[in-house]
């Protein structure tokens, strides 16, 4: 009753018409599919020991460096990108950065074919080093198999990984 007398005022316009005819409000409601293990996997950033992030949104992986290695490196001066359409497994080379201290390869977190790759960074590689895990990814890679995700380091993890490493130097 609520219902029908909010839309006849207009106060409710844009519900669907399931709702304007009467039906229950809950058919209006959407709802989710995906099991909470994969809300797990699927909405927070993973690394590896080579200092690579993969920040995951659905089946496809925006990848970079960590802000670790851009601080060892240093002012990225140029950045090599992976072709579009390219099928990686993790571990392959996908592209290079050089700064003025020193080069490093970019290896791929996680297999895949590369979706797009961050143009931005022909004109201005040192995003790379001023936003290395926000404006500064190197590419984006649809997955084939997410399940590797389960290999890669958490936060906290990846934090203890780096201070170990720091204090072997």
């Amino acid at each position: 009753m609520l219902a029908r007398s909010a839309l006849r005022s207009g106060f409710l316009p844009s519900l669907t018409s399931s709702v304007k005819t009467g039906f229950c409000l809950k058919a209006a409601a959407p709802t989710l599919s995906m099991k909470w293990s994969a809300v797990k996997y699927y909405s927070t950033k993973h690394f590896t020991k080579e200092h690579e992030w993969v920040k995951v949104d659905g089946d496809v992986g925006t990848v970079g460096i960590t802000s670790y290695a851009a601080n060892a490196l240093g002012e990225v001066v140029f950045v090599e990108l992976p072709e579009p359409e390219t099928t990686v497994s993790v571990g392959d080379g996908i592209g290079a950065v050089e700064s003025v201290k020193s080069a490093s390869d970019v290896y791929s977190p996680v297999s895949g074919t590369v979706t797009s790759i961050n143009e931005s960074l022909g004109d201005s590689p040192d995003k790379v080093s001023s936003s290395p895990e926000e404006e500064g990814w190197i590419c984006k890679i649809k997955l084939s198999s997410p399940d590797e995700l389960k290999s890669l380091l958490n936060d906290e993890s990846y934090a203890q990984f780096c201070k170990e490493e720091d204090a072997s130097h």
